[in-house]
């Protein structure tokens, strides 16, 4: 299966979860190559949240995006009055959500996300879609 289909597929994937949570969501179809507009992979509401997703998958190895893509996810998020994320996906995982200013940044100005980091450090669904609450020892 090429990347872009299975980029494609884990986008609808994605939509039909964040439907199933209650959100009013779109997919951007081919954003980012069918138009000259830079726009979000994924807009999604409930009334209470909006956000602006830049979806990502992999089979495993470091998810990267560049500073552009990133850059434009901001400025679209802004400008729309949503919550700009990035959502990633690794093989056999669920989706992790991250604010872009939670992203390692590499020399390059470029934006990384480890299979590691997203299973540490990520929002994972629930929490993003507001059906649970991150609990750390500190607030036990």
């Amino acid at each position: 299966m090429s990347a872009n289909r299975k980029g494609d597929r884990r986008e609808r994937e994605l939509v039909n979860a964040l439907d199933e949570a209650g959100f009013a969501v779109m997919r951007a179809p081919a954003s980012g190559s069918a138009t000259e507009r830079e726009l979000p992979d994924v807009l999604a509401g409930n009334g209470e949240r909006f956000y602006a997703i830049e979806a990502k998958s992999s089979a495993g190895d470091p998810i990267y995006l560049s500073g552009e893509e990133v850059e434009a996810l901001l400025f679209f998020s802004q400008n729309f009055g949503a919550k700009a994320r990035i959502a990633v996906r690794f093989d056999r995982e669920d989706w992790y959500f991250f604010h872009p200013g939670d992203l390692y940044t590499t020399d390059g100005g470029n934006y990384r996300v480890k299979k590691e980091t997203a299973l540490a450090d990520g929002t994972d669904f629930t929490e993003f879609v507001g059906d649970s609450t991150r609990m750390t020892l500190d607030d036990l």
